[in-house]
């Protein structure tokens, strides 16, 4: 017999939250506002939100969207690999403690939580370089702390793991919606050679990505809804975006402790 029966479930949902325990983590999850002398820096906050924003081109069908998805994903996973080079080399500093000297981990008193509300799972790859971070961070002011490398050292390092993920932030400003789809490509219409224009910079999209047959490992499904709209704003940078937890971007203090 036919089970007729139908369960009435709700969606899926579950809690996420991130702990920092350094203000130079922290600064690199909020960003920097633009203010007068001084040129505004996106975050991770504001990096997730071009993500949605290049997530909804690519279920939008626009090749250069799903281009810039790939471009990101392959980013992300040299950015993994060059943390863990900083990391190796920090090892090597570590290793040269005397024997009968203990040290724990190094944290804060005080650490910041902040709940997560990311819906890409580029975005949550991005946090765990982040963290990444953090945890580098850490070690790196207890090396210095310790008196195995100076201020010189300890600023370089700090400065370098930032780098890292700066440029992937930065990476992903330079997307922009370009209007056009593959349906535009293949008929090559207006929107077709404006989307070329627009990333002439670029160079010519690989033919690949632009019949679909290669797109990124976290591109939206086939299935995804093909009435997704993108608006004007969608052409901007978007930093001045609210960033994901509802807060404004903001300079993260400095502390006598990091510095």
């Amino acid at each position: 017999m036919a089970d007729n029966f139908q369960l009435n479930l709700g969606s899926l949902r579950s809690s996420v939250n991130l702990t920092l325990h350094t203000h130079h983590a922290s600064r690199l999850w909020f960003g920097r506002q633009r203010t007068e002398g001084k040129p505004g820096m996106i975050g991770l906050s504001g990096f997730a939100n071009i993500l949605n924003r290049i997530k909804r081109g690519c279920e939008q069908d626009d090749p250069y969207s799903d281009w810039f998805l790939i471009l990101i994903e392959e980013k992300i996973e040299a950015s993994e690999q060059e943390m863990k080079d900083i990391d190796a080399r920090l090892d090597e500093v570590m290793a040269s403690l005397p024997p009968m000297l203990s040290i724990g981990q190094n944290l804060s008193v005080q650490p910041v939580t902040l709940p997560l509300f990311l819906s890409t799972p580029l975005a949550f790859k991005a946090v765990f370089l982040l963290t990444a971070y953090d945890e580098l961070v850490r070690r790196i002011l207890l090396a210095s702390h310790v008196g195995l490398i100076d201020n010189n050292a300890k600023g370089q390092w700090l400065d370098e793991g930032a780098a890292i993920l700066r440029r992937l932030f930065g990476l992903s400003q330079r997307w922009k919606f370009s209007g056009a789809s593959r349906d535009d490509f293949a008929a090559k219409n207006a929107r077709s050679e404006q989307a070329r224009e627009m990333y002439a910079s670029f160079g010519e999209i690989p033919q690949d990505i632009l019949e679909g047959t290669r797109k990124s490992s976290f591109a939206p499904s086939a299935a995804a809804t093909s009435t997704t709209t993108i608006n004007d704003d969608d052409h901007e940078d978007g930093f001045e975006e609210t960033i994901t937890l509802g807060l404004p971007h903001q300079d993260m203090p400095d502390p006598e402790s990091d510095k």
